[in-house]
């Protein structure tokens, strides 16, 4: 998604109408402003920063601010949580307060959160009032800017994998920081959100290991390595590391299982694991603002190791890749699930189109290198076939260093624009406020695609897509179709196309067209209408 967030001001200075500092006086002051959660550090703690975990036992279970403030006054103190809104700038959303009158002279100020709030980072804003009404605030630190306010980690588990995926057999690494005593760690496979018996409620996941439970006392002041998970011999796919505390605190890790010998079901499935990232909003520096160039421009990089915010899963998860995990399951497709940096992997297309047929990018797969762009467009020329269900492909640059990943620069400002590859390109965002199903175009040019779906020209087809979409250019290949489009969604003249062509070579390519199009697999029509596409393209 194109969100850049705005800045906010780092300090606020107001003064009563009709007065300047120089004649009501300047406005209260607070100085040595620290904070601490009265137990030990976890590491990386320091004056602005503490870290908290609100269990009720006693241990790091409040955050306590400590000031020296210049002369009377009333103070303020907020919880602000710093998320992104729709409209794509940072939000500051008070998630608790508390305000009293104090005289000059050293004071403490308190936060205990509830359990349940969010496990993230919060910035503790601090607004000082006089009786003029004079005010200094102290907190509105911009994103990506150094801290000016006392800053609270709430803890809950945080959990990751070194790499973004294993071979069967593979010893995986674990990171863990979380300062609960005994952990139960479990792995589980996604299966279906609709299968009864799921063991795990937040992914729906099959056990494929029993518990094992670990002490984990000795670390709970800062984060440690656990050297015992190994990828078993289990089929390619997506699974979760659960970590799960005995006071309910949990938190997930994705662990994607390659193949160790790519090619034998001649299908890639290929998670958007660099996109993951890019909308990872952990805040790692402790600043109170999320880790990514979606949180301020000045930021370019982000970090392909960080565990992720919410508990662990990736951001939409659920929205763009888990549905279609599940179609995968429930229709019986046998595939390779490959990360972001498997596919970049590939020596050369002409090796990837020795190794599969098809290639599926079910995600948001926005962030590509040139080496995977080289790839994958020499694949294409080879004749290798393509499935693109969401939008807003290949669309920007990136450069990988080590763990970091660097945006450079669009795709199409380098001279290669997406369409050319993709056959649509983005057209533009309004974060879902106007969504609509498709309207079918394309019935009697592609009849196969809709054979058993019972649609002619002129159905719609789905429920409601949008949030970001594609649409044709003058650089789309020659005789690329108009399957379907949810005409004028986003203002006269910007519709959503459902696109697909054919190349000399053989090679056959298909756009949703929308970012949420998988989302809703479970649907009849467009179940089938994927069956279809599957079916046809997965022959070499």
């Amino acid at each position: 998604m194109r969100r850049l967030a705005g800045l906010l001001a780092c300090s606020i200075l107001l003064l009563p109408a009709g007065a300047s500092g120089r004649s009501a006086g300047l406005p209260p002051r607070l100085a040595d402003i620290s904070i601490a959660n009265g137990s030990s550090p976890f590491a990386g703690d320091g004056q602005l920063l503490t870290t908290v975990s609100p269990n009720g036992d006693g241990f790091r279970d409040r955050a306590i601010v400590s000031f020296r403030l210049d002369r009377r006054a009333t103070v303020k103190m907020e919880a602000i949580r710093t998320d992104l809104v729709r409209a794509g700038r940072p939000s500051a959303n008070v998630i608790w307060f508390r305000a009293v009158e104090l005289g000059a002279g050293k004071h403490r100020l308190a936060w205990t959160p509830s359990r349940k709030t969010s496990p993230r980072t919060y910035v503790l804003r601090l607004r000082a009032t006089d009786a003029r009404g004079g005010v200094r605030v102290y907190g509105n630190a911009r994103p990506g800017g150094p801290a000016r306010a006392p800053v609270v980690r709430v803890q809950g588990i945080d959990v990751g994998f070194p790499l973004r995926s294993y071979a069967q057999g593979e010893r995986a690494d674990v990171s863990l920081a979380t300062d609960a005593r005994t952990l139960d760690l479990q792995v589980f496979a996604y299966s279906r959100t609709s299968r009864e018996g799921a063991e795990d409620y937040r992914t729906s996941g099959l056990a494929m290991t029993p518990p094992l439970r670990v002490d984990w006392s000795g670390h709970r002041n800062g984060p440690g390595l656990l050297r015992f998970v190994r990828a078993g011999e289990w089929p390619s796919g997506l699974y979760f590391l659960r970590a799960k505390a005995l006071d309910g605190r949990v938190g997930y890790a994705p662990l994607i299982v390659r193949p160790r010998v790519p090619g034998r079901s001649r299908i890639a499935v290929v998670l958007a694991t660099n996109t993951w990232q890019a909308y990872n909003f952990l805040d790692g520096d402790g600043d109170g603002w999320g880790d990514s160039w979606y949180v301020s421009g000045a930021l370019r990089h982000v970090d392909l190791r960080r565990p992720y915010l919410d508990f662990g899963l990736p951001f939409r998860f659920k929205d763009w890749d888990l549905t279609f995990i599940a179609w995968l399951n429930r229709t019986g497709k046998h595939v390779e699930f490959l990360s972001d940096d498997d596919l970049d992997r590939f020596r050369s297309g002409d090796r990837l189109a020795s190794t599969y047929d098809l290639v599926v990018f079910p995600g948001h797969e926005e962030y590509v290198t040139a080496h995977t762009y080289d790839v994958v467009e020499r694949y294409r020329k080879l004749g290798g076939n393509l499935i693109f269900l969401a939008a807003n492909n290949f669309f920007w640059k990136v450069r990988r260093e080590g763990g970091r990943l660097e945006r450079v620069q669009l795709w199409r400002k380098l001279g290669r624009p997406e369409a050319r590859l993709v056959g649509a390109q983005y057209v533009g965002s309004d974060h879902g406020s106007r969504q609509a199903p498709y309207r079918v175009t394309g019935a009697d040019k592609a009849p196969w695609l809709f054979a058993g779906t019972g649609l002619t020209n002129g159905d719609s087809l789905g429920s409601s897509y949008g949030i970001e979409i594609d649409a044709r250019t003058w650089d789309s290949p020659p005789g690329t179709l108009l399957l379907a489009q949810i005409p004028n969604l986003m203002g006269a003249g910007r519709s959503a196309e459902m696109t697909y062509y054919e190349t000399a070579a053989g090679a056959k390519v298909f756009a949703a067209g929308t970012i949420n199009f998988a989302a809703t697999l479970e649907r009849p029509d467009v179940s089938q209408l994927v069956e279809n596409l599957w079916t046809r393209l997965s022959r070499p």
